[in-house]
């Protein structure tokens, strides 16, 4: 079935915690494979999930931080470089190798408006780990998310989804000029894109997708390749560096961030959907101000919902076709 891009009235808000929307879930005996989950909202989480009662796999390509902040948690660790095909195979099969089921998979690790640069299948590196890795993870963990019978594989997009479609014709930016946002924008795109393909696949093996949208988290590794002065401008950050928290604005703390993938995850309220972008707890609304200016970073604040280049079903399965073809990965 199509699930409807509606809010459903969840009762939670844009400043709703994990803590918040875990209150009455239960997830003893489930396993959640967590990527980017060493820091940032890749580790509220896996703190989030294994404080519910699951088991966590954290992949990251440092997870020493992890083991710290996790130690009284279930969990386990595995290095992934998801620029790296070789690695995220490697980390996959072990996985699927140990014949446990995948409850859970959160693609949450990325990198955001990153200076130009190539992996080594010659993919632009925005799309390689935010979308391409995440792709080829979930396709060959696909076996332990089928075992599972009734996954949840949670993308995050973002609302810089607006800076860019895909490019289907220049992907990887080989006779256009690189720019950042577009790259990242293009990027956000696909893994909501991908969220509605996976979901549509799924649905018959009982797996089911949702693109999240966390909000505007300074206080992450995110911002690595952002100056104050650009978080400033674009009313994010103080003048000083520290974080302007305005749920309202989508301008968050982790916790609050991290509220959405967790709640896509988990949540009862959407058994039986899928395939839909999320944002503030809640299945977005269609964007209504698509022509609104998203060239630059500032004023993306004020903006809510999804465009609809980013949920629609034949580009979805376009993107799904193009990833093949770029990883030469194949859901059998």
């Amino acid at each position: 079935m199509t699930t409807a891009q509606r809010p459903i009235s969840s009762g939670f808000t844009a400043a709703s915690t994990t803590r918040d929307v875990l209150a009455s879930v239960d997830l003893t005996g489930k396993t959640a494979i967590v990527t980017g989950a060493n820091s940032g909202l890749g580790l509220q989480t896996a703190l989030a999930l294994s404080s519910a009662g699951a088991h966590v796999v954290v992949l990251d390509r440092e997870v020493a931080n992890a083991q710290t902040v996790l130690a009284a948690a279930s969990a386990e660790y595995a290095v992934m470089d998801l620029s790296d095909p070789a690695s995220v195979d490697s980390v996959a099969k072990e996985f699927v190798d140990s014949d446990r089921p995948a409850h859970i998979l959160v693609a949450s690790a990325g990198i955001m408006a990153a200076p130009f640069g190539r992996d080594s299948r010659g993919n632009e590196l925005q799309l390689s780990i935010n979308y391409l890795g995440h792709f080829q993870l979930a396709v060959r963990l696909w076996p332990a998310l089928r075992a599972a019978a009734g996954a949840r594989v949670v993308t995050l997009t973002s609302l810089g989804h607006r800076h860019s479609p895909v490019v289907f014709d220049d992907p990887n930016f080989r006779h256009r000029e690189y720019d950042s946002w577009a790259a990242y924008g293009q990027s956000k795109t696909a893994m909501s894109l991908f969220a509605v393909e996976l979901d549509r696949r799924g649905q018959a093996e009982s797996v089911r997708a949702f693109a999240a949208h966390p909000g505007s988290i300074v206080a992450t590794g995110l911002k690595q390749y952002l100056t104050t002065e650009q978080l400033t401008a674009a009313g994010m950050a103080n003048p000083d560096g520290s974080p302007i928290l305005d749920p309202s604005k989508q301008l968050k703390t982790p916790e609050q961030g991290a509220a959405t993938p967790v709640w896509c995850a988990t949540s009862p309220q959407l058994a039986g959907m899928g395939g839909v972008y999320c944002e503030n707890c809640d299945i977005a609304e269609l964007a209504r101000d698509t022509d609104a200016d998203t060239a630059q970073l500032g004023g993306f604040n004020d903006l809510s919902g999804v465009a609809p280049h980013a949920i629609d079903p034949t580009q979805a399965k376009h993107l799904w076709t193009l990833s093949e073809e770029l990883t030469g990965v194949h859901l059998l």
